[in-house]
């Protein structure tokens, strides 16, 4: 079978999306599968500007160029390529191929929500509701999808303005290798590493600014906390710079001293700081998938995030929840008590219950990894693949 995977274009610098793109070529290839990469190339997008106008010359490499050097490729194309996409953001170009064998990976829907006004904590600008207008309009017009999740395949199915003739679910698998390491040893390393006293746990948070995943609401949890209850471990908080309002949240908690904002952490060190937490506190508004979950069991790190697909459908029996943060400020103090009072139980397991929980995660872990992943895709692959 050969394939022909359209990604995103490497001048965007994006992280995620080629690391994912570059998990499909590979696992096909190793498969036996023939993988040729589509990609917009910069040209436009070369020429010395502004940021703000170096997007728009970014657009016309990817919009206008490149569907022009498709049509091209397709005359000389066999009716026999799988032509993939590998995320349903590049939906302006499904089109092209609508009418040949193809399938569009979806990995989630937030912006595209958001722009339709169906995420209040989020509000897009003009010109990004048309964009995804933009983007809607493309991938509708593609038949057969494969998605990360159940809860973004039931987006899917709401937003896509036409038919759907195939849609399967596969899960993501750990691209990266977690284990549970010794706790104590994880923690002297991390602390040596960052100065700070971690040496009767921490409480840990990982990813970045995006209103989805609530760092907000973590400190929020931490602060009530360390209100209710006579412990005194800090809490860290992997990922980017603190926004704006998160850096006045920290300046003023009364427990600023035990908030650390970790930035630039090398991947070497997330697996022991996984091992070393004392739980991973991931209460996310909304994700597409929800990699630390999976990633903190699979490192021993027992995890309390959102009791809401997708986060309930990747942590399965074995996470503790809460409920989503409420918007109404009504409710908020109560939200926060009922999470301080998860985080101390979680804290206070006994020693069964630790064992148990762990064990739980590791099984949980075991569904979501690499081999499984790429064996489901292939399969969905050669099913599309047979259509005449």
């Amino acid at each position: 079978m050969k394939i022909i995977l359209f990604a995103h274009p490497s001048f965007l610098k994006h992280q995620s999306m080629p690391r994912y793109a570059n998990m499909l070529q590979n696992g096909m290839i190793e498969r036996g599968h023939e993988v040729e990469v589509w990609s917009p190339k910069a040209r436009f997008y070369k020429i010395p500007s502004t940021d703000s106008l170096k997007k728009w010359l970014g657009y016309i490499d990817q919009y206008l160029i490149f569907p022009i050097e498709v049509k091209f490729k397709l005359i000389n194309s066999s009716k026999e390529n799988l032509f993939v996409f590998a995320d349903q953001a590049l939906g302006p170009w499904v089109p092209l191929v609508k009418n040949r064998k193809h399938v569009v990976h979806c990995h989630d829907f937030l912006a595209l929500k958001s722009a339709l006004g169906m995420i209040p904590e989020n509000p897009t600008s003009r010109t990004g509701k048309w964009y995804q207008d933009y983007i809607r309009k493309g991938f509708s017009k593609g038949k057969n999808f494969i998605s990360i999740s159940k809860k973004t395949q039931q987006d899917l199915h709401e937003l896509h303005l036409g038919k759907i003739e195939n849609s399967a679910v596969c899960y993501n698998g750990l691209n990266r290798t977690f284990c549970s390491e010794p706790q104590q040893s994880s923690r002297d390393l991390l602390q040596k590493k960052l100065n700070i006293d971690l040496s009767k746990g921490y409480i840990m948070h990982i990813g970045g600014n995006q209103y989805y995943k609530n760092r907000k609401g973590v400190m929020e949890i931490y602060e009530t906390w360390r209100n209710l209850y006579n412990v005194k471990i800090p809490l860290i908080l992997i990922g980017e710079e603190p926004s704006d309002e998160l850096a006045v949240m920290h300046l003023q908690s009364s427990f600023k001293n035990d908030i650390h904002f970790i930035s630039n952490l090398s991947d070497e060190y997330i697996n022991n700081a996984y091992s070393g937490a004392s739980c991973l506190l991931f209460p996310s508004l909304d994700e597409g998938f929800g990699w630390p979950i999976i990633e903190a069991m699979a490192s021993g790190c027992p995890v309390i995030t959102t009791d809401k697909a997708p986060m309930n459908e990747i942590g399965g029996i074995a996470a503790y929840y809460i409920a989503k943060r409420p918007v109404e400020k009504e409710h908020l103090q109560k939200w926060k008590t009922d999470g301080a009072e998860m985080v101390q139980k979680v804290l206070t397991l006994e020693e069964t219950q630790q064992e148990e929980n762990t064990a739980e995660n590791f099984s949980q872990s075991q569904k979501f990894t690499m081999e499984n992943s790429l064996n489901a895709i292939e399969v969905v692959y050669k099913q599309i693949n047979q259509i005449v």
